[in-house]
C-alpha cells in the first residue's frame, strides 16, 4: 500500500525533499517500509511510466533507532551503484512537561454546622465548546479553613492539552458524607501563569458568584495560594534511543529432557526437514527481528540451560557456541544456527533453573547503570521452574538494574509459577526485600497457536507485540527512577 509521495525536485542529483510524513510508531511491531525513488520525466501519475532510480527496504524501528534519528543507506537497483538515501526521523512534540504542584487555602468559608469545612480542590481544563473536563482532584483535608494539600503530579497535556493559555478552572469544594459536596468557590488560571511559581499572580481569590451577586460587601470565600510549581520533562523511549542508548538482548534456551528427543517430530526441539521453525526458533525470530533494530553491532549472546555437556557436566548457564570468552552470535540467523548446532552437541537433561541465566545478564547490566545500555533477557522454556525461590531473589535484585526479562513458554506444560514472576498484580519480594520495578513479562506461545493455528508469521507478530509491549515502560521506569536523562548529541 502506498503511504505517500514527496514533491518533485527538478534537475537535481542531490534532492532535499521538504515534504514530511507522519506515521504511528509501535516499538513492539515490525513496521516495514519501502522507499522508491523515480526520475519524473512525463506528466503521467503512473510510476510505471517513469524511470526507476532505486529502492530501500527497512523498518521504522531501524530509522528511529539510528543515532540522532539520521538513517543512511545505499539505494538498491539492478545495475550497480545508484546513490544513497538519508531519512531523518523526529518524534512529534507531545507536551512532555510533568507538573508537581502544591496549594494551600487561607480563610476558606465555613460550610459545616458542627465544624469548619472539609475542603478539596478539583482541576478542570476548558474544552473547545466551553465545557470543562475534570483532570485532577486533591485529597480531602478534614475540619479546617486553612488547608495545605499534599504535592501532586499531573502531565501538562492532561492539565491543558498542550495549550499554555487554555483556561484551567479550579473549584474548591467541601466534602460531605452524603457524597454531594458544598461549593466554596472557584477561580481560573492557565499553564503559563502556574509556571511562574509562587508569585503574586498565583494568589487566587476564591469566588462564589451566587454569593457575590447577593451580598454587596462580599469580598471572597477565601484564598488559594500556589506554594510551589516544579516542571520536569518526561522523556520518551525514543528520546533515549535516538540519543544513543543501546538495547542488548541475550537469549536463554531450555535444554531440559522434558522437551522430548530432538530427533522425533513430537519434540519441541524438533528441526523439520521442510524448514518450518519449531516454537523455540519462532520465538527467537519474533522477538529478535524487532529488537535487533536497536542494537548497532547486531551481536547477541546466546545461552543454554538444563543440558549435559560433552564433558559430562550438567550446566544451567552455558554459551550456545561453547565459547565463554565470546558467546556472541551474528544476528538472528546466527542465533538460530548456533542453537541448531548446540542441539547436536548436548544431551537434554534438567532440571529447569532460571536463576543462573538471570544472574549472568545482571552481572553485565551492573556495569552499565548510566543509561547508555539497557538489557533484555529472553528466556524460552517448556517446563515448570524448579528453582523458583532463587529466581525470585535474582529478579528482585535485578529490578534495580537496567534489565527486563521476557519469558516465553512453549508446549503445553503448567506455567502457573511463571505468572508469579510476572509482577503485574503483586510486586515480587524475597525475604522482605521488594522489587522496585516490574521487569518480567510472561507469555505462553500456545495462546497464539490456538488463536492463529499454523500461520507462523501471524503467530510470531502477535507474540512479539504481546511480549515487547511493556519494554518501553519498563525502560523508562528505570531511567526515571535513577534520574537519567538522554545524553545530548
Amino acid at each position: 500500500m502506498q503511504f505517500g509521495r514527496t514533491e518533485v525536485i527538478k534537475d537535481s542529483l542531490n534532492p532535499d525533499f521538504a515534504k514530511k510524513f507522519i506515521m504511528n510508531y509501535f516499538f513492539e511491531e515490525s513496521q516495514k517500509i519501502k522507499f522508491e525513488i523515480y526520475d519524473i520525466d512525463t506528466p503521467s501519475a503512473r510510476l510505471a511510466d517513469q524511470d526507476f532510480l532505486g529502492r530501500l527496504e527497512c523498518t521504522l524501528g531501524e530509522i528511529v533507532g539510528a543515532p540522532g534519528g539520521k538513517f543512511e543507506r545505499p539505494l538498491i537497483r539492478t545495475g550497480g551503484n545508484c546513490g544513497k538515501i538519508i531519512v531523518r526521523a523526529e518524534e512529534l512534540a507531545n507536551c512532555k512537561e510533568l507538573f508537581t504542584l502544591q496549594f494551600k487555602g487561607i480563610n476558606l468559608d465555613k460550610k459545616d454546622f458542627f465544624g469548619k469545612s472539609d475542603p478539596y480542590l478539583e482541576f478542570s481544563r476548558a474544552n473547545e465548546d466551553g465545557s470543562f473536563t475534570l483532570t485532577h482532584r486533591t485529597e480531602v483535608i478534614k475540619n479546617t479553613l486553612n488547608p495545605t494539600w499534599a504535592p501532586f503530579q499531573v502531565m501538562a497535556r492532561t492539565l491543558c492539552n498542550g495549550d499554555p493559555d487554555r483556561t484551567i478552572r479550579v473549584q474548591c469544594l467541601d466534602w460531605n458524607r452524603s457524597g454531594r459536596p458544598d461549593f466554596i468557590g472557584e477561580f481560573n488560571t492557565n499553564f503559563r501563569e502556574l509556571t511562574k511559581g509562587d508569585s503574586s499572580k498565583n494568589h487566587f481569590q476564591v469566588i462564589d458568584s451566587q454569593k457575590q451577586a447577593k451580598k454587596k460587601k462580599y469580598v471572597n470565600s477565601g484564598e488559594i495560594v500556589l506554594l510551589s510549581c516544579k516542571v520536569d520533562i518526561q522523556h520518551t523511549f525514543l528520546d533515549y534511543v535516538q540519543a544513543g542508548t543501546q538495547l542488548n538482548v541475550t537469549v536463554a534456551i531450555d535444554f531440559t529432557a522434558s522437551n522430548g528427543n530432538p530427533s522425533t517430530p513430537n519434540s519441541l526441539h524438533y528441526v523439520s526437514a521442510y524448514g518450518a521453525p519449531n516454537q523455540y526458533a519462532s520465538a527467537i525470530q519474533a522477538v529478535g527481528e524487532i529488537i535487533q533494530d536497536y542494537d548497532s553491532d547486531k551481536l547477541f549472546p546466546a545461552l543454554g540451560f538444563g543440558a549435559r555437556l560433552s564433558d559430562g557436566t550438567v550446566s544451567h548457564e552455558f554459551p550456545l557456541n561453547f565459547n565463554p570468552n565470546s558467546p556472541f552470535c551474528a544476528g538472528i540467523n546466527g542465533i538460530l544456527e548456533t542453537y541448531y548446532n548446540a542441539l547436536r552437541s548436548v544431551q537434554l537433561y534438567g532440571p529447569t533453573n532460571f536463576a543462573p541465566c538471570v544472574r549472568h545478564v545482571a552481572r553485565f547490566a551492573t556495569q552499565y547503570r548510566d543509561g547508555s545500555h539497557y538489557f533484555i533477557l529472553l528466556i524460552i522454556t517448556d517446563g515448570v521452574i524448579t528453582d523458583l525461590p532463587q529466581t525470585i531473589e535474582a529478579i528482585v535484585e535485578a529490578s534495580f538494574l537496567p534489565l527486563s526479562i521476557i519469558i516465553v513458554g512453549v508446549g503445553d506444560a503448567d506455567f502457573e509459577a511463571m505468572n508469579v514472576l510476572d509482577g503485574d498484580d503483586v510486586r515480587l519480594s524475597h525475604q522482605g526485600k521488594q522489587a522496585v520495578r516490574d521487569i518480567v513479562q510472561f507469555v505462553p506461545f500456545r495462546d497464539f497457536t490456538s488463536r492463529y493455528g499454523q500461520n507462523i508469521s501471524i503467530c510470531q507478530a502477535a507474540l512479539a507485540k504481546e511480549v515487547l509491549a511493556e519494554i518501553p515502560d519498563q525502560f523508562l521506569s528505570y531511567m526515571r527512577m535513577n534520574g537519567i536523562n538522554p545524553k545530548k548529541q
